[in-house]
């Protein structure tokens, strides 16, 4: 089925019954494979993941991690950029790692996060090991982010703004309910699973800019399928660990949270289809998504250059620069964080590629047209939070001549070639430009082995 039946729906939502009893339901009994528009996008999350991951397996962090990673003679999951073989749980870390590395990875609206980069990789690890098919695989990623984006929406904005990553915090949850739902858990292993995820719940946004923000993907996948692994093998935690004056929710929520919103709607439709993945079309933070649309528009209207500009403001709602914890960086991986550096870059060369936030030192030129962008907020706007209606920004161009150019943009325009994304992301690679293709006919666990066979042959 591709919902729950109101009847179900009912039962699990009942005080009595517990919001983390009434989730595992959920999702032991979910069936996404009868929605074709959930597979669907599950198959272009897939793509758009890869092509994230292969990029980031030329990381310098990720490069640190696998070098005191090295290989498990017992291992049987591949790794992106190596021969290595690992256990199922490092595998997940390091593929989690290097799908964030460059921020270049999908966004959910209602997780305020990434959800792939940590699914994917739980999802991956433990398919491999265990000889799952690519349709069974393709339904738990498509349960994982419903978990996660319900998850999001019952939890609030409080959550992000005090300061943990979302990313990290939900995505251990959504990638224990991913691998329970793969690994054919029943409700009450499903459960259990939930708590044991729930207790490894952890990731600050005051490491942002810092190589340590893609190793909460890796972590919460990793935590995930450890989660999983010790449910099926009947290691008992807590019940009912997101409820309760001490439970997740109570904990997490900072008082905003509404449990009671976990089961609203659930699959129907799935949030993996409606409203969707954003897919990124350049490798930086979201939050300065909209203010580099906005100045490539300015830019090209009236063919602007940085010798034309006076000045430059980037208006946000309350809340909407949260992440972005730098102004004038020094490095590629922290102008990952700058609005004050994406808008220079885009301003300057145009559409900002792969390279501009490269781990390297930045250009003078750009810090120079950065160091003239203010930050400014409308208080007159909603809060920022995980509804894309409350999310625009306002870019305004004083010029040297005295005019004024403004252009407001309210909301995300998602890259639609993926094709396209993951050609330049592998840089043209041959042996891996049959992947999308793949994709999006994969079934069965000998397309699986496929598709790993070429994470060897992405080098770093």
């Amino acid at each position: 089925m591709s919902s729950l039946n109101a009847s179900t729906v009912s039962t699990a939502s009942r005080p009595s019954a517990g919001v983390t009893r009434g989730l595992a339901a959920a999702i032991a009994n979910a069936a996404p494979s009868r929605d074709v528009s959930a597979i669907a996008a599950a198959r272009r999350g897939t793509l758009d993941f890869l092509a994230a991951a292969f990029a980031g397996a030329t990381d310098s962090g990720y490069r640190k991690l696998l070098a005191v990673s090295g290989d498990d003679s017992r291992g049987e999951a591949s790794v992106i950029g190596s021969a290595a073989r690992v256990s199922a749980q490092q595998a997940a870390l390091l593929n989690g790692y290097a799908g964030h590395a460059l921020d270049y990875d999908d966004v959910h609206s209602s997780v305020r996060g990434h959800p792939a980069t940590v699914l994917l990789p739980a999802l991956f690890a433990l398919a491999q090991t265990r000889g799952s098919s690519a349709l069974e695989l393709l339904d738990a990623y498509v349960v994982g982010v419903e978990t996660m984006a319900r998850l999001g929406l019952a939890l609030g904005s409080r959550h992000y703004e005090q300061g943990f990553h979302n990313t990290a915090t939900l995505g251990t949850l959504g990638a224990a309910a991913a691998t329970s739902f793969l690994l054919k858990l029943d409700a009450h292993a499903v459960e259990n699973a939930l708590g044991l995820a729930a207790t490894q719940s952890a990731g600050l946004r005051l490491q942002f800019g810092s190589e340590a923000k893609p190793l909460h993907a890796g972590l919460a996948a990793r935590a995930g399928v450890f989660a999983a692994e010790l449910a099926a093998a009947g290691l008992q935690g807590s019940p009912q660990a997101l409820d309760g004056p001490v439970g997740f929710f109570a904990v997490f929520g900072a008082g905003a949270a509404q449990p009671e919103r976990v089961l609203e709607g659930w699959g129907a439709p799935w949030q993996i289809a409606v409203p969707g993945l954003y897919f990124k079309p350049w490798a930086c933070c979201t939050a300065t998504h909209h203010a580099v649309h906005g100045a490539l528009t300015l830019r090209d209207t009236h063919r602007l250059t940085p010798d034309d500009i006076a000045g430059i403001t980037v208006t946000f709602p309350p809340g909407g620069d949260t992440p972005l914890s730098d102004h004038l960086p020094s490095t590629g991986l922290e102008a990952r964080f700058s609005v004050e550096y994406a808008v220079a870059a885009a301003l300057t060369d145009g559409s900002p590629g792969v390279a501009t936030f490269a781990d390297a030192p930045v250009r003078d030129d750009l810090i120079a047209l950065a160091a003239r962008v203010a930050r400014r907020h409308d208080e007159t706007a909603p809060r920022a939070s995980t509804d894309p209606a409350t999310r625009f920004s306002t870019v305004e161009i004083v010029l040297r001549n005295g005019a004024v150019l403004r252009h407001k943009t309210d909301r995300l325009y998602s890259t639609e070639d993926l094709r396209a994304k993951f050609a330049d992301a592998t840089g043209h690679n041959e042996r891996a430009a049959f992947v999308p293709a793949h994709i999006e006919s994969m079934q069965s666990a000998a397309d699986l082995v496929t598709l790993f066979n070429v994470f060897a042959q992405i080098h770093v």
